[in-house]
């Protein structure tokens, strides 16, 4: 009987999680919404675009355009208005501020920084986040703009 009710709880776990995790789904650019693709647009002007994406999370659709421009990548959230939600753009890590560097390599520990990008939110510059390879393995880190340890994940 425990092994059955074990079982439920799993599935029931399992089925809830799915469904509050962002389900992102690549979609053309005939898909996009008239104002999501003015949006695009106009910011895609001397990139080469990548790709685009639909993603749903917390039942609100937001749409990403994936972009390349002058030879670094740039993503665009947006909603379903063509308002812009967040820009992540590919920075040179040389050109980073020191304390910007320190606070990544801090929190990357003995991780090779591989990749990092500025993370804008309503034109804001809300944090550098950086692409770390260890042991074989990547995974993510985050600092502020400052390059001090954030509360949370942007």
């Amino acid at each position: 009987m425990n092994r059955l009710r074990i079982a439920i709880l799993i599935v029931f776990a399992t089925v809830w999680l799915s469904a509050a995790v962002a389900q992102e789904k690549k979609i053309k650019r005939s898909d996009l919404p008239p104002a999501v693709e003015k949006t695009v647009a106009a910011e895609s002007k001397g990139a080469t675009i990548r790709g685009f994406a639909m993603e749903t999370e917390n039942g609100q659709i937001n749409y990403e355009a994936q972009l390349m421009v002058d030879g670094h990548s740039k993503d665009i959230a947006m909603d379903a208005s063509g308002a812009i939600l967040e820009v992540e753009e590919q920075v040179t890590i040389e050109a980073l501020p020191a304390a910007i560097r320190a606070g990544l390599q801090s929190k990357a520990g003995q991780g090779r920084l591989v990749k990092v990008e500025s993370i804008v939110k309503r034109d804001k510059l809300v944090a550098y986040e950086a692409q770390i390879m260890k042991n074989g393995k990547r995974s993510e880190v985050q600092v502020g703009p400052d390059g001090k340890a954030l509360d949370h994940d942007e």
